[in-house]
């Protein structure tokens, strides 16, 4: 029996509404493989996903694979310095022809040395030449939709998608002075095989809720009270929130300050601030004076999801010879909230799977997950399939 009935889809109506009267999501959103394969189908097969920083592919031949909700993708600078992402599965019998990221002249599929160029067309297909109509120029590796945005590299699986940056008008403002697209990128750690669902993630990285209470000391210079929600709007691509400090220039490490050069072109009040973002589906960002730490989300299945961490540095900070310790120490700021945040997500899944599960009310610290909520069950409603079947 599927879980998709027009019940379901009513049920949303509860978590749509104003903060303090709307409830949480049903919990088989966050745990049905059924729901997952629609979620597959209804956002990530339709949305901009991020695959990386533009900074990564810098020179003709720089590469970088990433597989995002089961599809595997290479973002690659082709010969003529035009940014590409592209599929990574070869068109002869399936095989992932690449991995990881480096520089190459052209991709090869380890499997049967079928040939791709950097732009993705067929070069070289061995023993092909008895093919019956077989014709190479046919067999190029299917292109994304590609825009950069502040540096990020977003692609669409849909050609048809209407264009990323007109939806990201408000976080375009909440990021003015920063200059993501001329920062320095450090990427961090991947870390794998996280168990819970993608949503889970996105609603714990930017609920101001629990960062007063689940974080304790880590975070006083940015109190849970302390935060501007940002006004939500139907076609907004992003949700978001100004999350104000205690003191200026407070940072995500022991010290609570800023400890590498602040961004050149903030102004007081910004560096008295700082800022949660999500792009659904695939990225995060938390903005402080000194960093903008991110998060690229990959889910596996419907209880399962890897994220890779990267960092955005004002470009000075590596002339510091001091930079790579800096760096180390910023870092480890940021890996004592995930620990924190590791296990919360961990419990909340566990949680989600009880008969128990509960579709609780929000706190009004809480408007960041009704916006959320309001985000899915718009692409939820369009792509419903009819009478549940």
């Amino acid at each position: 029996m599927t879980v998709l009935t027009d019940e379901l889809l009513a049920s949303f109506d509860d978590s749509v509404g104003p903060v303090d009267e709307a409830r949480l999501l049903p919990p088989v959103l966050y745990t049905s493989a059924e729901f997952y394969e629609f979620e597959r189908q209804a956002i990530f097969h339709r949305e901009w996903l991020c695959v990386g920083r533009v900074d990564e592919l810098k020179e003709p031949g720089d590469y970088r694979c990433i597989t995002i909700a089961g599809e595997p993708l290479i973002a690659a600078r082709d010969s003529d310095g035009e940014l590409r992402v592209m599929s990574a599965v070869c068109r002869h019998r399936g095989m992932v022809i690449a991995e990881g990221s480096g520089n190459c002249r052209r991709f090869t599929c380890p499997y049967h040395h079928w040939t791709y160029g950097l732009d993705g067309t067929l070069l070289g297909t061995p023993a092909m030449d008895r093919a019956v109509g077989f014709e190479q120029s046919e067999h190029p590796l299917p292109q994304l939709k590609v825009e950069v945005w502040q540096g990020f590299i977003m692609a669409n699986l849909d050609h048809d998608a209407r264009p990323f940056g007109p939806t990201m008008t408000k976080i375009d403002e909440m990021l003015a002075n920063y200059g993501l697209e001329s920062t320095t990128t450090r990427e961090g750690a991947t870390i794998g095989d996280l168990p819970w669902n993608w949503k889970v993630m996105m609603e714990n990285f930017n609920d101001p809720y629990h960062a007063s209470r689940l974080h304790g000391p880590l975070q006083t210079f940015a109190p849970s009270h302390m935060n501007d929600f940002l006004p939500w709007d139907d076609t907004d691509g992003a949700i978001g929130r100004i999350q104000h400090f205690t003191d200026i220039d407070s940072s995500f490490n022991p010290t609570k300050r800023c400890i590498l050069p602040v961004f050149a072109n903030l102004t007081e009040e910004q560096r008295k601030r700082g800022g949660f973002v999500l792009i659904p589906p695939t990225l995060t960002l938390a903005i402080v004076p000194d960093e903008v730490a991110y998060f690229i989300i990959s889910p596996t299945d419907a209880g399962r999801i890897t994220i890779h961490i990267g960092y955005c540095f004002e470009s000075s900070a590596l002339e510091d010879p001091m930079f790579e310790y800096l760096f180390e120490a910023a870092e480890a700021g940021v890996n004592n909230f995930n620990v924190q945040d590791i296990h919360a997500d961990t419990m909340t899944q566990k949680g989600l799977n009880s008969l128990l599960a509960p579709r609780g009310r929000y706190s009004w610290q809480e408007e960041t997950l009704v916006q959320f909520n309001r985000w899915l069950v718009k692409r939820y409603r369009e792509h419903w399939p009819a009478n549940g079947a």
